[in-house]
């Protein structure tokens, strides 16, 4: 049978103070009253029953989790204890999955991008789905097109795209994973056009994924053995608090994805962006007529341009004079003022923050 497993475990630090330690990115509600996880599970649904769809998160956002993602049931939110990156939530999802369906195929996506239109993604998921049932060893990941130089993405090389029965999209076969490159040589890989931007979306079956976790990193499989002995019986909590942070933490693409033979991609051709700042919402989100980013149900500029003003609090006023490449970010107890091409030192910001005050406002 085949699944979706949604992992939704990520901070979203560069978003502060509308994300915090209790409520991450993927559920702000920046886009018409709704939030990236809801928006990933939409995606989802039509491929997908809500009963075959798994959320991974961290323990203090399960509950958020579930009142974002209605109809979703409960036991399909598994909350991790500690962080262990994507080889770790990877591996637990694939080992509860296997342990109730040895045959199961496996669609991993994020929660914190943005994915238009639903429909490319859609067909690119079924076609991967078709494509590993018949071939159960093989792995299939997503590029997407690059559009600019980036430094802030991994690359993926392909090569020798093929037409798969039953698929809409070609096949390529993966040559490489080249992480976060220098501008000159991202601007390479664009001219060569052999490059795609490395998505985080992988395919494959279940019992293959752990076959090739259990080759390249072996000390994981252990822990993965006993929380599946464990699970769905009374002691399944306990082996996930005891085991889970056993697992070594690294990424899948570091694990696995570099090194495994078989690995292939498909191309989706459609607008995506992995929303990890303020500045990435004019990418989703229409500018006014002074190229302002406004997410807020009530505001008032004056001769302010090319700045961004969000807030999720509908009965709360934002208003600016004479403001210029400006991040204003309201929360019912903080505040943040910066140049837009200062955000990145968000994370300073917070260390600064949680050294003075603790995790009050974190």
């Amino acid at each position: 049978m085949n699944y979706a497993v949604i992992m939704a475990g990520g901070t979203g630090k560069r978003l502060w103070p509308l994300s915090r330690k209790t409520r991450p990115k993927q559920v702000l509600k920046l886009f018409q009253g709704q939030n990236l996880l809801r928006l990933c599970f939409n995606r989802l649904s039509p491929i997908f029953d809500a009963r075959n769809i798994i959320v991974l998160t961290n323990s203090g956002y399960s509950d958020t989790v579930r009142e974002s993602v209605t109809g979703l049931p409960y036991n399909n939110v598994i909350a991790e204890p500690v962080v262990r990156d994507t080889t770790g939530a990877i591996g637990l999802a694939a080992s509860i999955l296997a342990k109730f369906d040895p045959d199961a195929s496996m669609a991993v996506v994020t929660a914190d991008q943005v994915i238009e239109p639903s429909e490319v993604f859609q067909q690119a998921i079924k076609d991967a789905l078709t494509f590993i049932n018949a071939n159960p060893d093989r792995l299939i990941t997503f590029g997407i097109n690059p559009t600019s130089p980036s430094t802030q993405l991994g690359y993926i090389k392909c090569s020798a795209p093929k037409k798969c029965p039953n698929c809409k999209n070609e096949i390529f076969t993966v040559d490489s994973f080249k992480e976060k490159p220098s501008e000159e040589t991202a601007r390479r890989y664009l001219a060569e056009g052999k490059y795609f931007w490395n998505s985080g979306i992988f395919v494959w079956k279940a019992k293959t994924i752990l076959a090739h976790i259990n080759k390249y990193l072996p000390d994981a499989m252990e822990p993965l053995r006993k929380i599946a002995g464990a699970w769905d019986g009374p002691n399944q909590e306990q082996a996930l608090n005891d085991f889970f942070p056993k697992l070594p933490k690294i990424s899948i693409d570091f694990s696995v994805m570099e090194k495994a033979p078989g690995v292939h991609a498909i191309k989706l051709d459609c607008r995506w962006l992995d929303l990890g700042s303020f500045a990435a919402l004019a990418d989703i989100i229409q500018s006014d007529k002074n190229n302002n980013i406004v997410v807020a149900e009530q505001s008032e500029l004056l001769d302010c341009e090319s700045g961004v003003f969000v807030t999720e609090d509908a009965g709360h006023l934002i208003a600016g004079i004479g403001l210029e490449n400006m991040v204003v970010a309201h929360s019912p107890d903080a505040t943040l003022v910066c140049p837009v091409d200062k955000a990145y030192r968000l994370k300073e910001l917070l260390e600064l923050i949680e050294k003075r005050t603790g995790d009050k406002f974190l």
